[in-house]
């Protein structure tokens, strides 16, 4: 995703730009409105363009100052056939001028390239709501793909809606008649001209567009001249057509953010930077054994630009051989990572119980997808949970990493490693697709700012033999960490034996002996469960009494954004209600159970079937409710609202 920097007096400088806008470019005699927030959502065939129209309306934004969030929605199909429903893609933008925490319920402004597009998400759009559709496409061969027997733009059926009928296809080839295109290249422009439109409705800027489209096309000059004719001409037709008599302004939001420097990132990239930002403060080289797998493909392609930070990326031939090049380069010293979703985890699952026997540090990076087998590649859910607990053979722990949000993706990425590092194991780090390719504002840290991850290598004997022969022992522990030492082949006086059949403590020779396994599977547990990680806040606000709630929701990972926005509109319908959110779910926090045990009622909502509360019942023997969703879409805020009000209620 192409991405602004901005810092709070930058943001100060956007919003005098926006006011010099709105007085003088906005049309004669058109109205402007002040509004605090939008949400808009791009619709068209899987081959309009969607996802990079929005893409450069985030980014834009983002170098303007808004807090936003996205979620984009393609189909899986590589090209599904033209105008039908399955291949219909769109892509969801919220911004505002104050904190928010979802990609917004329902957009205000739908823009529909085809009536596929209409059909598929008009049951998303609110009554009143404004529709910006492509009335080139509504003709009878492509209504009747959808089902449309008569045209819904003159049938009645969307009055309800402020509807702005533009013929997007025909002012596009108009724009471009000069360019000598052919009529099926200058349509490709028309998810441009879509563009222009609507930044100008919302007064975004320009020159980062225009940059942009002359650099992806700097081979193309002319297509490059063309797409960014078409821009223009979109802003050029709000500015001067009737049927847009108002446009809006979103202010800045340099209230919500502390100072610093700021830039749009997705879940995936800001992940990718984790790793790389951890690998620097190991001081260990980074390596990625991955197979292409959506939705995990893309660290892969961010990685591999990275060779100049030491940097090393392979593409395997399969998910067995990505995971078993990650192990050797953990074995060799390196801070090794495999990328992965679903169901290259459960082909990875005997590899991953191989690391945990050898007891070397690797992170499984699962970007969790909808439904079993190959189930839904494009969409989200969280139901690898169990799989990534317990989809092991023998007793074989790993520990739980869950970032909340796309910019915490960064962060969850370092702490993964810490825990790799720290207690020679392999960690899951569990995202999911809605992180993965949603975006939000992230604030670039400073280097001081991150942890030291450096790690000290095995460098001679650790152990004195009753003869006075000093050894080296690969399975002699840390006293308080329980990790054994990182041996790097090669190191003179190292030799070791290493493989999958269970050590002997101490020596790591071949054990076959019943209580020594006893042994070393307690002590393996023991090792995760002593994990550090900090005790859970409660977000719990007080009444005047100083009484807390009776009701606590308690999620992870991705569901961190819908759950917080819920809570906020059930206190601002004056109840009371308290929010957990974990990011470690292997260990879980210490305290968890002292809090869980502090309320009446639990609830958990999930993208799965209630995997989480399932595991909170078994350890606590507390009545957590679920409430699940599998659609493969994100939960909607309004959606938990009525849920946690009717539990507290209840």
């Amino acid at each position: 995703m192409t991405s602004q920097v901005s810092s709070p007096a930058e943001q100060t400088d956007a919003a005098l730009v926006a006011e010099q806008r709105a007085s003088g470019n906005g049309g004669e005699g058109k109205e402007v409105r002040r509004l605090d927030r939008v949400i808009i959502r791009f619709a068209g065939d899987s081959g309009d363009g969607m996802q990079l129209t929005g893409d450069r309306f985030t980014s834009e934004t983002a170098s303007f100052g808004n807090d936003l969030s996205t979620l984009p929605n393609f189909p899986a199909e590589i090209r599904a056939p033209a105008g039908t429903l399955p291949g219909v893609s769109s892509f969801q933008l919220h911004f505002a001028d104050h904190d928010i925490l979802t990609p917004g319920d329902a957009p205000n402004v739908l823009v529909a390239m085809n009536p596929a597009a209409l059909k598929a998400n008009l049951a998303d759009v609110p009554r009143g709501a404004e529709i910006i559709v492509n009335t080139d496409e509504f003709t009878k061969r492509p209504m009747a793909k959808v089902g449309y027997a008569t045209s819904p733009l003159e049938d009645g059926s969307l009055a309800a809606y402020n509807v702005h009928p533009v013929p997007l296809t025909t002012l596009t080839i108009e724009a471009l008649k000069d360019f000598g295109l052919s009529r099926k290249e200058a349509e490709r422009s028309k998810n441009m001209f879509a563009l222009g439109l609507l930044s100008w409705m919302y007064h975004r800027p320009t020159e980062g567009t225009e940059k942009f489209l002359r650099a992806k096309f700097a081979k193309k000059p002319d297509i490059a001249e063309a797409n960014v004719t078409a821009f223009r001409a979109g802003w050029n037709f709000g500015e001067t057509t009737e049927d847009f008599a108002v446009s809006y302004e979103v202010a800045p939001a340099t209230k919500a953010f502390p100072t610093g420097t700021y830039r749009n990132i997705s879940g995936n990239l800001a992940l990718s930077y984790g790793l790389i930002a951890a690998s620097k403060q190991a001081d260990l080289p980074l390596y990625l054994g991955s197979y292409p797998i959506t939705p995990a493909s893309d660290i892969l392609h961010e990685l591999s630009k990275h060779k100049n930070f030491g940097v090393r990326t392979f593409q395997a031939e399969d998910e067995i051989a990505g995971i078993g090049a990650a192990l050797g380069a953990a074995f060799g010293g390196a801070l090794a990572v495999t990328t992965t979703s679903g169901p290259g985890v459960a082909l990875k699952s005997e590899t991953i119980g191989l690391a945990v026997s050898l007891e070397l540090p690797l992170l499984v990076v699962d970007i969790q997808r909808g439904g079993p087998s190959t189930g839904l590649p494009t969409k989200t859910e969280q139901a690898d949970l169990l799989q990534a607990m317990f989809g092991r053979n023998g007793e074989a722990p790993v520990p739980i990493v869950a970032p909340k949000t796309p910019a915490d993706c960064f962060d969850a990425a370092l702490d993964a490693a810490r825990i790799a590092l720290t207690y020679r194991t392999p960690v899951f780090l569990l995202s999911d697709g809605y992180l993965a390719n949603g975006s939000e504002p992230w604030r670039i840290p400073d280097i001081d700012e991150l942890p030291d991850l450096r790690v000290q290598f095995a460098s001679g004997p650790n152990h004195q033999l009753a003869d006075g022969t000093e050894v080296f022992w690969p399975y002699k522990r840390d006293e308080q960490t329980l990790a054994r030492p990182w041996a790097v082949p090669g190191t003179p006086g190292l030799e070791h034996r290493i493989g999958g059949i269970e050590k002997q403590d101490g020596t790591g020779n071949i054990s076959y002996d019943p209580a020594n396994h006893d042994f070393m599977v307690r002590t393996r547990q023991a090792k995760i469960d002593g994990i550090e990680v900090p005790d859970i806040e409660v977000d719990d606000p007080a009444d005047e009494d100083g009484q807390g709630a009776g009701t606590l929701v308690l999620g992870w990972g991705s569901t961190y954004g819908p759950i917080t926005a819920a809570v906020r509109r059930v206190r601002g319908a004056g109840e009371r209600i308290a929010q957990v959110h974990l990011r470690h779910l292997n260990p879980l926090p210490r305290n968890l159970g002292e809090v869980l045990a502090r309320y009446d009622k639990v609830i958990v909502p999930e993208m799965n079937l209630g995997q989480l509360a399932t595991l909170l019942r078994a350890k606590y023997l507390v009545d957590a409710r679920s409430h699940t969703q599998v659609s493969g879409m994100p939960f909607k805020a309004e959606q938990l609202a009525e849920v946690f009000k009717e539990a507290i209620n209840d």
